[in-house]
């Protein structure tokens, strides 16, 4: 079976084609980075306008390089939430109407539900039941994972997303959109312990986070100093062993509350590589393992759809000939 994923929920229009027997044959991307770097952050309406403009030449281009076509496809996915409306509508409008011209099933695919299963494309994949931490720009979570389309939502954030923190912090600190990743290489410069900063919600029980208030005393530290270069990176080091600490001691949580020792983790902030280090470092502690996709899965792309879609699909779920984008969408609602 093959499955084409079409990704469209904010600022990335990616396509790839999922083949049961070989894996993922093909997966491009079109980034938007240059386009909302000028206005510092994602304008929606451009966005949407920019996946009308790149999202079937980029089909065409992934099954041309996947060796493929139309013919041979088996069913068509896109992500229908959550995410930005107007770009929901682009992946989701074509989407379907494509699998309608084929003949196809079609189905609509929850976007963190696609990053979660991003590990199990690797080599060595996660058994259930298991434990994932989904950390991006929108969303912070931590899931229970029973199995497939199986989720208990078992602590998120009350306010921002730890993957909004660090782009928020960093364009205080004068750095360049996409903040989040530079943050983290500038992170890498700085000296550990000129400035301390909270670990929210940290000293309560429970599995929620909160990083307004992290984000808050980072912008009155930032206010307060004469800034130069160092001063810059040590703060950026300060923010960074924050928002890693307290996603470390969540996790260590969960697992001891839930007694499931694997740990997925996923989303853009997963790419983290101070965030990698404290997680595997706590799970051989806990005599268990932690699973990261590979970098071009961190992040938004159509791999992970075309997966979640082809796991659907062999369920016998599929979507009517009407569509439905849905900028907010629970996990454990899908």
């Amino acid at each position: 079976m093959q499955v084409l994923g079409i990704e469209t929920s904010c600022d990335e229009t990616a396509v790839a084609v999922y083949d049961s027997k070989n894996g993922i044959i093909s997966h491009c991307l079109y980034s938007q980075i240059d386009l909302h770097n000028q206005y510092g952050g994602v304008v929606p309406e451009l966005a949407s306008r920019e996946h009308i403009l790149k999202v079937l030449p980029l089909i065409n281009r992934t099954l041309t390089d996947g060796n493929t076509s139309f013919d041979l496809l088996d069913a068509i996915a896109y992500t229908s939430g959550p995410g930005l409306m107007g770009s929901l509508l682009v992946g989701s409008a074509i989407g379907r109407s494509l699998a309608y011209s084929l003949n196809l099933p079609a189905i609509g695919v929850h976007h963190m539900e696609a990053h979660l299963l991003a590990p199990l494309l690797e080599k060595n994949p996660p058994k259930y039941p298991f434990l994932a931490l989904l950390v991006s720009g929108g969303h912070t979570l931590l899931v229970e994972v029973a199995a497939p389309s199986n989720f208990k939502i078992l602590g998120e954030s009350v306010d921002d997303a730890a993957g909004e923190a660090f782009d928020k912090t960093a364009k205080v600190l004068g750095l360049a959109y996409p903040g989040g990743p530079k943050l983290s290489q500038l992170a890498e410069k700085g000296t550990l312990g000129r400035f301390t900063f909270p670990r929210p919600m940290t000293d309560r029980p429970g599995l929620d986070f909160s990083f307004s208030g992290l984000k808050t005393s980072a912008l009155n530290t930032i206010n307060s100093e004469n800034l130069d270069e160092q001063i810059k990176a040590d703060i950026a080091c300060a923010f960074v062993d924050a928002v890693v600490d307290t996603l470390t001691i969540k996790c260590q949580r969960a697992i001891e509350e839930t007694k499931i020792n694997q740990l997925v983790v996923a989303g853009g902030v997963s790419a983290n590589k101070q965030l990698q280090h404290a997680l595997v470092s706590m799970l051989k502690k806990e005599n268990g393992e932690v699973f990261f996709p590979r970098n071009e899965y961190c992040t938004d792309n159509g791999a992970m759809v075309a997966y979640a879609g082809y796991l659907r699909i062999k369920k016998g779920h599929s979507e009517p000939l009407s569509f439905h984008a849905k900028p907010r969408w629970p996990i454990d609602n899908i």
